[in-house]
């Protein structure tokens, strides 16, 4: 139908005056129900003195968004003067000593979060680091537990699935999170962590390409990084077009946390937008997926910004997928979680996965037990519609790839080890995740404490995986 035909169509208006309303099967929905859809709007931000004369114009510029973002804690309390305890500087202080990431906040992320206790805001706890809260880590836990390295051809592509690659074209983020799972290569050096650079180079991504383009398997490429919201519009388009026309390759991903923590970019930001919009609408027209995947993981990150951007997104037909991380005090109670979904599906970013926390160093703090993913799993579906339902996985530890949390073959609640297989993807190996000591009875705790009994507690559970595996097998 053409644009005028369209135009002449005449709109049906409702008109409840003379219809009766059918009787309701079920009882009015208390407001409350429905307070998701109420998103902070307004110049919200001045509350913060180092913004209180900042304008929306001037708010909602990308650019001046990059350029005061908080990286370093003398930066921090310049912003946070006045509204900052000296308990709770002197708690960052030591906090930034202690982290293994870089830190690096926008703005916008800063106004959001509750300055009256910041050691409870859910923003604070994902972004900034206090002493106070950490926890010593698990003895299983290392810097890279997903083994993309040992799963990477080349420097920066991970092939680990079949048909799937994973590209890291750049290791640079608009923010950091404290429980980034590449915190062996993003962001700066810190006191505990000597990175791995994956700075852009494009001798690097001709070989991640000529590897792809000489494995016809090869359909699915996440574009990741660091974070597709750093890349120039040019290199998107480079990287971009280069992968369309690869004949086998069929699906794209630019995964970036950027929508949910920098919103302006895509609403100011038009020369990075028409980029991604153009590799959008060529893959369309070849008949392959261009999407994005961003990384909500509370709805206190959803605000009046949120929903424009992804409005903008929309109109010009890029789906949104959204891949959020359970993690203790941020989204891991069932209020959290279903706020969380609820509010993404009415903004149209597509609830998609809810990763159990990988086993990154320095964070524990913000794991919690598969227990509680299970629980969490159980309750989120059922309150909105299948499409919005988000999979709860493990990314199995040693490379297994993303395993459905209940699909373990053993899971030991005293001693929180659990037994994942992959067997289209490392077929014959066990992958152990394991909860945080914290959520461990004391006996678990105890058995943990002791160097000698760590290989018998992995041990136990191998043998009852194995045994779980048999039964199975024995019932084909």
């Amino acid at each position: 139908m053409s644009e005028a035909m369209m135009t002449a169509v005449d709109v049906p208006q409702l008109d409840h005056d003379d219809t009766p309303v059918p009787a309701a099967k079920k009882p009015p929905v208390d407001p409350a129900v429905l307070a998701y859809r109420d998103l902070k709007g307004g110049e919200w931000w001045r509350h913060v003195p180092a913004y209180r004369d900042v304008d929306e114009a001037t708010f909602l510029d990308h650019k001046w968004q990059s350029k005061h973002s908080v990286t370093s804690l003398k930066r921090l309390l310049a912003t946070m003067q006045d509204i900052v305890s000296e308990d709770f500087y002197a708690d960052v202080e030591r906090g930034f000593m202690l982290a293994p990431m870089s830190v690096r906040v926008s703005p916008y992320v800063l106004s959001l979060i509750d300055w009256d206790n910041p050691w409870d805001d859910p923003l604070r706890r994902q972004f900034i680091p206090v002493a106070s809260t950490l926890m010593a880590d698990h003895p299983e836990l290392n810097l890279d537990s997903l083994h993309e390295q040992a799963d990477a051809p080349t420097p920066g592509l991970t092939h680990r699935y079949l048909d799937k690659a994973l590209f890291l074209p750049l290791d640079t983020c608009p923010v950091y999170c404290r429980f980034c799972t590449r915190s062996y290569a993003i962001g700066l050096d810190t006191e505990q962590v000597e990175k791995v650079a994956l700075r852009p180079n494009k001798d690097r991504w001709k070989a991640a390409f000529a590897y792809v383009a000489s494995r016809p398997e090869i359909e699915d490429i996440v574009i990741s990084g660091g974070d597709a919201y750093n890349l120039r519009a040019d290199w998107i388009r480079e990287i971009g077009h280069t992968l369309l026309s690869i004949p086998h390759v069929q699906r794209l991903r630019w995964a970036t946390k950027g929508p949910a923590i920098m919103p302006q970019k895509i609403l100011t930001d038009d020369e990075w937008l028409d980029a991604i919009t153009e590799v959008v609408e060529r893959g369309r027209s070849m008949g392959k997926e261009v999407v994005i995947h961003t990384h909500f993981n509370t709805a206190n990150e959803v605000t009046e910004h949120s929903l424009r951007a992804m409005n903008r997104l929309m109109e010009r037909g890029i789906l949104v997928r959204n891949q959020a991380v359970l993690q203790r005090g941020v989204n891991d109670t069932p209020e959290t979680m279903v706020r969380l979904v609820k509010t993404l599906s009415w903004i149209n970013a597509h609830p998609y996965y809810v990763y159990m926390h990988d086993l990154v160093r320095g964070v524990e703090d913000l794991r919690t037990s598969l227990a509680t993913g299970l629980r969490l799993e159980k309750i989120v579906r059922g309150v909105t519609a299948g499409f919005n339902t988000p999979t709860f996985v493990v990314d199995a530890p040693g490379g297994g790839g993303k395993r459905a949390i209940h699909s373990y073959e053993h899971y030991d609640r005293e001693t929180g080890v659990s037994v994942y297989t992959a067997p289209s993807v490392k077929p014959g190996r066990l992958f152990y995740y394991v909860d945080p000591l914290h959520a461990l009875p004391e006996s678990g705790q105890q058995r943990w404490a002791n160097p000698d009994e760590r290989p018998r507690i992995l041990e136990e559970a191998a043998e009852k995986a194995r045994a779980h595996i048999a039964w199975l097998e024995d019932g084909d």
